[in-house]
């Protein structure tokens, strides 16, 4: 993504920003919704089109549906913010999707807690033992350390 891309991407995201959290947008599947954040905003080479990525804390996914949709609904009214404020030739249509990386973070971590917890009851039980001969060097002792 070249800089000027990136850099559009960049205030396309703030201005959806805020205006979420000015509360502009009247839908009541987006504004009773709690607290949206825009994680990230992919943008087309030509600036024709938008990703918008966001996440709801604390929601469920019936409830990340029904803002998507509600997001979605809205596109229109964002564009126009959009142009407003960036006074570029091309405005971007804007298509709004669920970021799952916190999700994803979230199960890698509780994956690597039960790796964890399975090594460290494998070693208390005895399994740990480096290569069976018993001395704790692992077979290393007159090698010329």
């Amino acid at each position: 993504m070249s800089q000027r891309t990136e850099r559009i991407a960049g205030e396309v995201r703030a201005v959806v920003g805020e205006v979420i959290a000015r509360q502009e947008i009247k839908d009541s599947r987006v504004r009773g919704a709690g607290l949206i954040t825009v994680t990230h905003v992919r943008l087309s080479g030509d600036l024709r089109h938008a990703r918008v990525l966001f996440t709801v804390h604390d929601a469920g996914e019936a409830e990340l549906e029904r803002v998507r949709e509600g997001l979605n609904h809205a596109s229109g009214y964002f564009r126009a913010a959009i142009a407003r404020r960036l006074r570029t030739k091309v405005t971007p249509g804007l298509t709004f999707e669920i970021d799952r990386v916190f999700e994803q973070a979230s199960r890698v971590e509780s994956l690597l807690r039960e790796v964890g917890a399975s090594a460290a009851a494998g070693q208390a039980s005895g399994e740990g033992e480096a290569d069976g001969d018993g001395d704790e060097d692992g077979g290393l002792a007159g090698r010329g350390k």
